[in-house]
């Protein structure tokens, strides 16, 4: 089985060297095939060069990019378009959620093979929340609900950051996928669903926590606009391509 490792980046030059080694030391230690892309959100910080250098004696390891910064999701949706593995997953590049939780997203998809995609969510462990002011906690744990209202699924935890898919999935995904913002995650889970795959879930932690870079209110306004957008244009995308069978 060939693992593909999809890592979005934007101006992340103060952790970049410390994250890509500690990626390719866990995939190479654990995984016999596999490929680390990183994929650059039009960072002006070099954070993208220190890939290329890294990568110069590491095989394994490869960056895309594009020249403007267009968001997290056009960045996993790049990374995720270019990736040849049997399974590919995306996580942030604070490693935010460990490097273990690559091999246990590689286990769930041994172990249900019947399933597509499967997501991330903090909300299946009594510490999935844990280092989480109480502020931050209730606005996610809301707006995670308003997003599952609005889309019409039941997963726990659709907005974290670690998601995985088979190839086939994955390809059949994000070449329909068109949200560059933070709203990707929901157009992702709305158009698996809409194309019959099964969908699972995986419980996870974060464990490395920094200031995030959302603006709760104003970012959470655009992404609720964009829901409705995405849930009306996969809704017509898919009937078209039914209608032209």
């Amino acid at each position: 089985m060939r693992l593909s490792v999809i890592i979005p980046m934007y101006n992340e030059s103060s952790i970049i060297r410390s994250s890509v080694r500690q990626f390719d030391g866990y995939l190479s230690s654990n995984f016999d095939d596999y490929e680390l892309i990183f994929a650059d959100d039009g960072s002006t910080d070099g954070c993208g060069d220190a890939v290329l250098e890294y990568a110069k004696d590491h095989k394994n390891v490869r960056l895309v990019r594009y020249e403007k910064n267009r968001g997290k999701g056009c960045a996993v949706r790049t990374g995720m378009l270019s990736s040849d593995g049997d399974i590919a997953l995306f996580t942030d590049c604070d490693i935010a959620f460990g490097v273990d939780v690559i091999g246990r997203v590689a286990e769930f998809f041994k172990n249900n093979p019947d399933k597509k995609m499967v997501v991330g969510s903090r909300n299946l462990s009594s510490d999935g929340y844990e280092g989480y002011t109480a502020i931050r906690k209730l606005a996610s744990k809301i707006y995670i609900k308003v997003l599952g209202i609005l889309g019409g699924f039941r997963l726990s935890d659709s907005q974290c950051g670690v998601k995985g898919f088979t190839k086939e999935a994955a390809h059949e995904i994000f070449s329909r996928c068109e949200t560059d913002g933070f709203a990707f995650d929901f157009e992702a889970i709305m158009t698996a669903s809409y194309l019959g795959y099964g969908i699972g879930e995986l419980p996870v932690k974060i464990i490395n926590h920094r200031e995030s870079k959302i603006h709760v209110f104003s970012d959470s306004l655009k992404m609720l606009s964009d829901v409705v957008k995405i849930k009306r244009r996969i809704k017509k995308k898919l009937k078209t391509e039914k209608a032209a069978r």
